[in-house]
């Protein structure tokens, strides 16, 4: 194995605080009361799509759903950076890889225009040997297109790198790429979600039980 590539919301950097306060900002425009951390964190991998699903009862068919995802994504600009912060254990982990001689990167569906500042805030970017966003490639996850431009940019053969994530998309496309994924159990799941029939190689509850798997 030559890399260790994560997804970035829920896996590599816990944003769903930042996600939510946007998210509590937009319902306090229209006349709502804030919902808890722990109503919006399980939605907070899904996107724009998803945190709008369980703030407003929004589906993208709806009618409203542009006009409140752009007003959601311009309050969000405003506040990402925050209080992002590595997942606890993270750190020791990213350095745990780079210590056994291997590289690690970053594959979000997020758009670059909210990845870069963020990773850039964070010094990831000195670190990173590749971030892409969902908007680097024609298809985002669960298509491993994104994926696979990584490798192309690191130089290496997809059958060598690991996939983290924590959403049924992320091992779909770490899969399609040809790579062992593993699941983010210390993420954004939600109960209804059911990561050991995902068919990953494994499942990981704290960042550092990665480390077993290199």
């Amino acid at each position: 194995m030559q890399a260790v590539l994560f997804d970035f919301d829920g896996t590599l950097v816990d944003t769903a605080p930042d996600l939510g306060y946007a998210l509590n900002l937009q319902r306090e425009r229209h006349g709502l009361h804030a919902l808890p951390d722990a109503a919006i964190r399980p939605y907070a991998s899904h996107g724009s799509r998803g945190l709008l699903e369980v703030g407003f009862g929004l589906l993208p068919s709806d009618a409203d759903f542009e006009a409140m995802r752009t007003e959601y994504l311009a309050l969000y600009t405003q506040v990402m950076t925050r209080q992002p912060q590595l997942f606890d254990g993270m750190a020791e982990t990213l350095q745990g890889i780079e210590q056994r001689g291997l590289r690690w990167g970053i594959v979000t569906n997020k758009p670059r225009r909210f990845t870069m500042p963020m990773v850039t805030h964070m010094g990831l970017d000195l670190q990173a040997a590749a971030v892409i966003s969902g908007d680097d490639a024609p298809q985002p996850k669960p298509s491993p297109q994104t994926l696979l431009l990584a490798c192309e940019r690191m130089a290496i053969d997809p059958k060598t790198v690991w996939y983290i994530g924590d959403a049924e998309r992320d091992i779909q496309a770490g899969r399609a790429a040809g790579m062992k994924t593993l699941v983010a159990l210390f993420g954004y799941l939600s109960s209804n979600d059911q990561p050991h029939t995902w068919g990953a190689d494994g499942c990981i509850a704290h960042p550092q039980d990665l480390l077993a798997y290199l």
